[in-house]
């Protein structure tokens, strides 16, 4: 039988037939037929609540008042919405609500964005005409982030619905009854000293001047609002960014509908954007000359570069010259970037921060998979059985991310985590796998095994869309479970417990940077896809979830900005494509890879290499051994560096070029999900600094281009023509899918069946060896720092919030090495040592040390060998040995 369709719900509002779907409450019927019911407590994202009373109606049959936000709509009825009567008791609820709301307007940073203020003009309400009702309440400005003035509230919880329901974190909840009642956090403690995350969702969906950001720059209503993208994350949050002047003064969700976002953001997008008024932040076009830096034009820039990097060219060859882009830059950009190096130059040494992200790992993957994308969008997390996250903790790298995974955990879908350490998810987690580092094949090898031993597949998916399941299926079954186990060291019960829970489930599996980014790290993606095809898990219900670290981590591979990867991204080995492309452009591309990021430092130190472009990177702060980096890069007969800060790659420059950050410019990225997403400048680059493209644009000219793109639209149209899949960004300027990356799996793609192949082996890794250094330390992110802290260690909020980095160890190793909360210890191996103030983590496992990336000049780096990943020496960027000694 099919599916029942219910019929649309039909009533009268205001003298006019309105349909709704079954479900719908009054106010969302009338707002649907574009009838405006005023409210401060409804909002679109969260449950209704029906604390304001202010969307009252009239049902005219029996004469009821209710609230319209919380009673169904129903067939049949006839509803006022404006009636006289209505009116009154409007008017009186908002009285009483300015009778105790302090007159402040004039001062209060909510300005005429004020809810209440709106619909008291509305009701011709200049002043209640009631004896005022004080309600003093804590005014706190300490944090950085937020500042609470609760003598504005108004209790309609949307504060707290947004934190328990959409955040999912539970901060802070109403306390008294009464006329004392207001939102407080757990023993009224002061936000810092809670479980907030300074998400700042409460302050965008707050109707009044209760909650702010806290600001020493400007209060009020912002000139401008213009809707720009995170350039943070992968998420690709969506924003609506406010401005006075030259400068962003306030930042909140978009508000747009079908945003990954939605009403949400995260510390970093919402607070960290006043590094934009960083003092270090690059104006003019620099010139290294004998007597220092000397400010030049932008004309004698451009031909400066040009034809250095000629010359080089002629007098070395092709491949005497690299080219390092940035996956913070757009989609745009780093088209034009690797397109000028190849056509230009002839070279494939082109590559991007994406690398270090772990790209390695990726790239094997889509060896296996072919052109079928495991990109879905964040939503379709629900719609799987069960979650199960690996080496990954979103609620503090990808903060919107982890709101989609709590949210799920919270309505009931099973949620198992694979971590070294607990997270901000394992409080939700039916079972934390709490395994070795880097010993996560083995402990997937364990699940495989039992899963297949049970029968807990989907025969019907495997018989249809794979190959190689009996074979794999034989070898699985010559491993020993308990040996697996022993290998992660996890209790052979959990493994079962948990395959107990996912047995028959479509999975959702998100994959972190602690798998990416491993010494295992392309093997253990195999794996993964081994269990999504062992459970059916590669379709409308389940799937591979990659966290990207960067913004446009995904675009930049898109565009081509690989050594290995022509824009698609498809390899150079792909003779069909590259001679497609070799037509487009006119010109031949060489089949061989170029230099990644880290043999672009070798072959500098070398002598090899001649000469460097780097734009939007920072490797001195980005790769570990700065030193010998230095040492490879002064070898260098040119470096020019295009950035938007005065920083220690700028100060080896020999030609400093000024670009603009994401608010500055207009452009593209594509997130995690394959969402391409356009926006605008939101401000003017300061000084003479220009866009990245508009810089490309201009010395391609000089370097041989018949002429200017001039525009982006130009710039997408071509890309629309050598990318297929980005038909979409030349179409409106608008963005939208990136081609075939939303639709099913159904075992077929591009009309060809299709079929994933099993692994050929099984790889377990080995088990851990005993070691002189004594500790095991796990490389991290927190939600207040992103990357390597280039932008964030420059905002004023985060760096006044956790001006310095630390060590969180466990309550055990505290003990044994004699420290307490706040001392500090000297972290220490063959590759170097840091000093960090101590946190004792109670659930931290004992001979783990956590050290987050990106504070302190993001020294977390220098424990770990500069070495390409996969390579013999390559040991993993995720964990490393070290000993611990307190200072």
């Amino acid at each position: 039988m099919g599916a029942t369709v219910l019929e649309e719900i039909i009533l009268k509002i205001d003298g006019m037939n309105v349909s709704c779907p079954p479900g719908s409450s009054i106010l969302e019927a009338a707002r649907s037929a574009g009838i405006t019911i005023p409210s401060l407590c409804f909002h679109p994202d969260l449950k209704p609540f029906g604390a304001c009373r202010l969307c009252l109606v009239e049902e005219i049959s029996s004469g009821r008042l209710f609230a319209s936000c919380v009673t169904p709509a129903a067939p049949g009825m006839v509803i006022v919405t404006n009636s006289e009567r209505i009116q009154k008791h409007r008017r009186n609820i908002v009285r009483l609500m300015m009778a105790e709301h302090p007159e402040s307007c004039l001062v209060c940073s909510k300005g005429n964005r004020c809810e209440l203020r709106e619909i008291a003009a509305a009701l011709g309400i200049g002043e209640s005409r009631l004896y005022p009702m004080p309600n003093v309440k804590s005014f706190e400005q300490v944090n950085p982030f937020i500042v609470r003035d609760l003598t504005k509230c108004i209790l309609c919880s949307k504060c707290i619905r947004v934190d328990h329901e959409l955040v999912v974190v539970g901060a802070v909840d109403y306390n008294l009854r009464g006329f004392k009642s207001r939102p407080a956090t757990l023993h009224d403690l002061p936000l810092e000293n809670s479980s907030c995350t300074f998400c700042g969702s409460c302050v965008s969906a707050c109707p009044t001047g209760a909650l702010s950001p806290n600001t020493d720059t400007f209060v009020g209503t912002p000139e401008r609002e213009s809707i720009s993208i995170c350039g943070f994350c992968g998420v690709g949050c969506s924003l609506l960014m406010g401005s006075a002047g030259d400068s962003i003064v306030e930042v909140n969700p978009s508000g747009k509908s079908d945003t990954v976002n939605g009403s949400t953001l995260c510390v970093k997008g919402h607070f960290a954007y006043d590094f934009l008024q960083s003092q270090e932040r690059l104006n003019y076009p620099l010139l290294r000359t004998d007597n220092g830096w000397e400010r030049i034009s932008w004309s004698a820039a451009l031909e400066l570069a040009g034809s250095k990097l000629l010359e080089i060219k002629k007098e070395y060859g092709p491949t005497s010259l690299a080219f390092l882009g940035s996956s913070k830059c757009t989609n745009e950009e780093n088209y034009l970037f690797q397109k000028m190096a190849r056509l230009f130059f002839g070279t494939n040494n082109v590559d991007s921060g994406g690398y270090l992200s772990g790209r390695f790992a990726l790239q094997g993957l889509s060896d296996r998979l072919g052109r079928v994308s495991l990109r879905k969008p964040l939503s379709s997390i629900s719609k799987a059985s069960a979650i199960l996250v690996l080496g990954a903790d979103p609620t503090q790298s990808a903060p919107v991310a982890g709101y989609y995974i709590k949210r799920a955990a919270k309505s009931g879908l099973p949620l198992v985590e694979i971590n070294p350490r607990k997270t901000g998810l394992s409080s939700l987690a039916t079972f934390h796998l709490g395994v070795v580092p880097s010993t996560d094949l083995a402990a997937l090898a364990a699940i495989a095994k039992c899963l297949a031993e049970q029968g807990w597949i989907d025969h019907a998916f495997i018989d249809q869309c794979t190959t190689g399941f009996q074979d794999f299926y034989s070898k699985l079954k010559t491993l020993e479970f308990n040996h697996l186990c022993a290998i992660a060291r996890i209790d052979p019960e959990a493994i079962k417990g948990t395959c107990e829970l996912l047995a028959g489930k479509r999975i959702a599996f998100v994959v972190g940077s602690g798998i990416l980014r491993q010494k295992h790290g392309p093997h253990v993606l195999d794996a993964i896809v081994d269990l999504a095809l062992m459970s059916g898990s590669l379709g409308d219900r389940g799937g591979v979830y990659i966290l990207a670290r960067e913004c446009n981590e995904m675009g930049s591979w898109d565009m081509g900005s690989a050594p290995d990867f022509l824009p698609g991204p498809y390899p150079l080995s792909d003779e069909e494509k590259r001679k497609q492309i070799e037509r487009l452009w006119k010109t031949k591309i060489s089949p061989d890879p170029g230099l990644n990021m880290i043999r672009i430092v070798e072959e500098a130190e070398k002598g090899h290499l001649k000469a460097l472009y780097i734009m939007g990177e920072n490797p001195l702060r980005s790769l570990p051994g700065e030193d010998r980096i230095k040492r490879a890069f002064k070898k260098l007969e040119f470096l020019i560096v295009q950035d938007i800060f005065q920083n220690e790659i700028t100060e080896m420059a020999d030609l400093v070029m000024p670009g603009a950050a994401v608010t500055e410019k207009a452009g593209s990225f594509t997130n995690l999900e394959g969402r391409i997403q356009c926006f605008e400048p939101v401000v003017k680059p300061p000084g003479e600094a220009m866009p990245d493209w508009e810089i490309l644009d201009s010395l391609m000219l000089l370097l041989g281009q018949l002429q200017r793109y001039g525009s982006l639209a130009r710039i997408r149209k071509e890309i629309a023509r050598v990318v297929p899949e980005y038909f979409a960004l030349a179409t409106d300027g608008v963005g939208g899918w990136v081609k075939g990356e939303t639709a099913l799996f159904s075992g077929e793609h591009g009309g060809e069946e299709i079929r994933i192949p099993f692994s050929r082996r099984i790889e377990i890794g080995q088990q851990a060896k005993d070691s002189s250094l004594s500790m095991r330390v796990i490389f991290g992110s927190t939600r207040f720092h992103m990357g390597s802290g280039t932008r964030t260690g420059r905002s004023r909020r985060i760096t006044r919030f956790c001006p310095d980095g630390f060590a969180e160890i466990s309550a055990h190793d505290a003990d044994s090495l004699g420290l307490q909360e706040g001392d500090k210890i000297r972290i220490k191996n063959q590759n170097g040592s840091v000093v960090k103030k101590i946190k004792v983590n109670r659930d931290q496992p004992e001979g783990m040390v956590f050290l987050p990336w990106g504070f302190d000049n993001n020294d977390a780096r220098v424990l770990i060998h500069l070495s390409q990943f996969g390579g013999p020496d390559f040991e993993g960027w995720n964990s490393c040995r070290a000993n611990v000694q307190k200072v």
